[in-house]
C-alpha cells in the first residue's frame, strides 16, 4: 500500500484534509473518522492519521474530488468549535505509529504509570543544568566500557561495523572504547593544534568579506520580524503554523520518515536538547557564509563545526556548547571571525523562538545536505533522522525555555582559551608602529625628493670649479704654446681651424663630465644614508625608488649635469688661459682676413 501525499488545514470549526490521488479509482474509496482517528482507503493508497484534536460525525462533513489535479478534499467538523489543532504541519507525527506484534510492550517501566511519565516530561519546568556528581575513582576493568553515542546516546557499536565509512566523517577514533571525558580532552588538543594565529589575524584586519557575510539576511529573519509584529493579534501556535510553511519536497521528506517513540530518561532529554543547539549553530553558520546557497563543502562544514556530529560530544550546560562552537569556527572553516560566532548565536535563538516548525525546516535541510553527501549520510542514521521525528512531538514550551537559556548565555573571546585578546593587542601595536614608521618614511622621502637636485647641483658646481681651476693652472703652459703654434699654422689650416677647436673643446669637456658622474651618484647615496638611515631600509622594501638611473643610462639629472659642466668650464677658466685663448682666436681671425 502507498502512503499518499496529504496536507491539513483548519479554520475555527472545520479540519480540512487534502489527499493527492493521481492513480486512484475514486469510485471505490472508504473514509473512517472518529475521535482522533482518521482512515482513508482508495486502491492502491492507504492513509491513517492520529489527529491532534477530536473530530465528530454530525452530518456537516463534506467531500469533493478535483479530477484535473487528482486531489480529494474532506472537511470534518471539530468536536469543540474554535479549538486550535497544533502541529498540523508535522506530517510524520500525524502518521499513526506502527503497532507492536506482541500483546505486551517490549519495554515496561516498573513502578510508574505511563500517565505519570508524561506529566514528568511535559509539565515539569525544564532545568537546563545537569546534576553534577563527585568524581569517583574507577577500576581498570571498567575504565573503558562500550561508550554510547547517537541521538539520545542510544547507539553503540556502529563505528566498529562502519569503520571505513565513518573515518571520513568523524574526527574521533574508536569512539566505542573512548569515554566522554577522554573525547573532550582529545577534541580540545586537536583544536589547539589546528588554531592558526596568522589566519585569524588576517581575517581580523581584512574583514571586508566577513562584513559582507554579516549583512546577509536568511529566511528566518523575515519570519521572526513577522512573528514579533503579530504577537499582539494572534496566539503563539497560530503564528508559528502560518509563518513557517513546508515545500512539497519537504513534505515528501516528512512522509518518508517512520513515526516512532523514544524512551529517554531525564539526562538523555537534556542531551537531546543540548545537541540540537550545537547542530543548529553549525547550520546557521553555513547558511550565512554561503548566503543560502549550498555548496559541495556544506556537509563538511556542518559536521566539522558541530562537536556533537564529529566528536560525539556530550554537554552539561549551554555555555560550554557556545565555547566549543566558537573554538571550532576560529580553527577550521574558510572564514574565521568572532563576529560570525555571535551572529550564529543570535540566529539560533531566533530559530528556537520561532518554534518547532522552524527547527524542523532546518533539520530537513541538514538531512538533505547529508543525504546527498556519500559518507555523511551515516550521520542521518545516527542523529538527524531521529531529530526530524522527535522534534514534531516535542512541546513548544520546551523550545521557548531552551531559547531563553541560550539567549541569556554570553560568550567572550577570553573564554575560548585561544589568547585572542593578546594576539589582537600585539597585532594592533605592531600595526601602530608600522604606521608611524611609514609616516616618518613618507616625510623623509618627500624631503629627499625636493632637496637632492638643488643641493647636488650646487655641490657639483663647486667641485667642477675647483677641478677646472686646477686643470687650467696645470695646462697654462701648453695653452700659451698652442697660441703661438696656432698663429703659425693659421695660414695652412684656413677655415678648418674653428671646427677643430670646437672638437678639441668638446673632447676636453667629455672627460670631466664622465669622471664626475661617479662622485655625484656617491654623493646622492651618502645623502640618502646620512639623512634617512631608518627610512632607506623600509622604503626599499615597500616601493623601491632611486634618484639616479641605472648604470649605462642617461637620465634627466645627468643631462642637466652636463649642461652645468659646460657652463662652468666656459665661465670659470683662469684669466691667463682665457687671454691666451682669445689671442689665439684673434690671430686666426687676422690670418683668415689677410688671406
Amino acid at each position: 500500500m502507498l502512503t499518499p501525499a496529504f496536507d491539513l488545514s483548519q479554520d475555527s470549526d472545520f479540519l480540512t484534509i487534502a489527499i493527492r490521488l493521481p492513480y486512484a479509482r475514486v469510485s471505490e474509496f472508504d473514509v473512517y473518522f472518529e475521535g482522533v482517528d482518521f482512515k482513508f482507503y482508495a486502491k492502491p493508497y492507504f492513509l491513517r492519521l492520529t489527529l491532534p484534536g477530536r473530530i465528530l460525525e454530525n452530518g456537516s462533513e463534506q467531500g469533493s474530488y478535483d479530477a484535473d489535479k487528482g486531489i480529494f478534499t474532506i472537511r470534518l467538523p471539530k468536536e469543540t468549535p474554535g479549538q486550535h489543532f497544533e502541529g498540523l504541519n508535522m506530517l510524520t507525527a500525524l502518521l499513526a505509529p506502527r503497532k507492536s506484534r506482541t500483546a505486551k510492550p517490549l519495554v515496561e517501566e516498573m513502578g510508574a504509570s505511563e500517565d505519570s511519565e508524561e506529566v514528568e516530561h511535559d509539565d515539569e519546568e525544564f532545568d537546563w543544568e545537569i546534576e553534577q556528581t563527585p568524581y569517583e575513582e574507577v577500576s581498570e576493568s571498567t575504565l573503558h566500557p562500550q561508550c554510547r553515542y547517537g541521538f539520545g546516546n542510544l547507539r553503540s557499536g556502529v563505528v566498529q561495523r562502519l569503520q571505513d565509512e565513518l573515518s571520513e566523517v568523524i574526527d574521533i577514533k574508536n569512539p566505542d572504547d573512548t569515554p566522554a571525558a577522554e573525547r573532550r580532552q582529545k577534541r580540545l588538543a586537536a583544536e589547539l593544534a589546528k588554531f592558526d594565529p596568522d589566519y585569524y589575524l588576517a581575517d581580523f584586519f581584512e574583514g571586508e568579506a566577513v562584513e559582507q557575510i554579516l549583512k546577509y539576511s536568511p529566511w528566518w529573519n523575515d519570519t521572526y520580524s513577522k512573528m514579533l509584529a503579530s504577537f499582539e493579534d494572534s496566539q503563539e501556535q497560530e503564528i508559528h503554523a502560518v509563518l513557517v510553511s513546508f515545500s512539497e519536497e519537504e513534505k515528501y521528506q516528512l512522509r518518508k520518515f517512520v513515526n516512532k517513540s523514544y524512551l529517554l530518561d531525564k539526562t538523555a532529554h537534556h542531551q537531546v536538547y543540548y545537541s540540537l543547539i550545537d547542530i543548529l549553530l553549525a547550520y546557521c553558520y553555513e547558511i550565512r557564509v554561503t548566503e543560502g546557497e549550498r555548496s559541495v563543502e556544506s556537509a563538511w562544514s556542518i559536521r566539522k563545526l558541530s562537536p556533537t556530529l564529529c566528536w560525539f560530544e556530550t554537554w552539561t550546560n549551554v555555555h560550554e556548547i557556545l565555547v566549543a562552537f566558537g573554538r571550532r569556527v576560529l580553527c577550521y572553516p574558510l572564514y574565521r571571525h568572532f563576529k560570525l560566532v555571535t551572529k550564529a548565536h543570535r540566529d539560533t535563538v531566533k530559530i528556537l523562538q520561532l518554534g518547532k516548525s522552524a527547527v524542523l525546516k532546518c533539520l530537513l535541510d541538514i538531512h538533505k545536505i547529508f543525504q546527498e553527501n556519500d559518507p555523511a549520510y551515516i550521520l542521518n542514521d545516527l542523529y538527524i533522522s531521529d531529530y526530524c521525528v522527535w522534534i514534531q512531538k516535542t512541546k513548544s514550551e520546551k523550545l521557548s525555555s531552551l531559547a531563553k537559556a541560550l539567549k541569556e548565555a554570553s560568550l567572550t573571546k577570553a573564554q575560548l582559551g585561544l589568547e585572542l585578546e593578546e594576539l589582537e593587542a600585539a597585532a594592533l601595536l605592531v600595526q601602530k608602529e608600522e604606521t608611524g614608521r611609514k609616516a616618518a618614511c613618507s616625510a623623509s622621502t618627500q624631503t629627499l625628493g625636493c632637496s637632492p637636485e638643488s643641493s647636488d647641483s650646487e655641490g657639483s658646481e663647486s667641485e667642477l670649479e675647483s677641478e677646472s681651476g686646477s686643470g687650467s693652472e696645470s695646462e697654462s703652459g701648453p695653452a700659451s704654446a698652442s697660441s703661438s703654434s696656432s698663429s703659425s699654422s693659421s695660414s695652412s689650416s684656413g677655415p678648418e681651424d674653428p671646427a677643430s677647436e670646437q672638437e678639441e673643446l668638446r673632447g676636453s669637456l667629455s672627460a670631466p663630465a664622465t669622471s664626475l658622474q661617479g662622485p655625484f651618484v656617491h654623493t646622492s647615496t651618502a645623502l640618502l644614508v646620512g639623512e634617512g638611515v631608518a627610512c632607506v631600509h623600509t622604503a626599499c622594501q615597500t616601493r623601491p625608488w632611486a634618484l639616479v638611473g641605472a648604470p649605462g643610462t642617461h637620465g634627466p639629472l645627468i643631462e642637466e649635469l652636463g649642461e652645468q659642466l659646460r657652463t662652468t668650464l666656459q665661465v670659470s677658466q683662469p684669466e691667463d688661459a682665457s687671454a691666451g685663448g682669445r689671442s689665439s682666436v684673434r690671430d686666426s681671425d687676422e690670418a683668415t682676413g689677410a688671406q
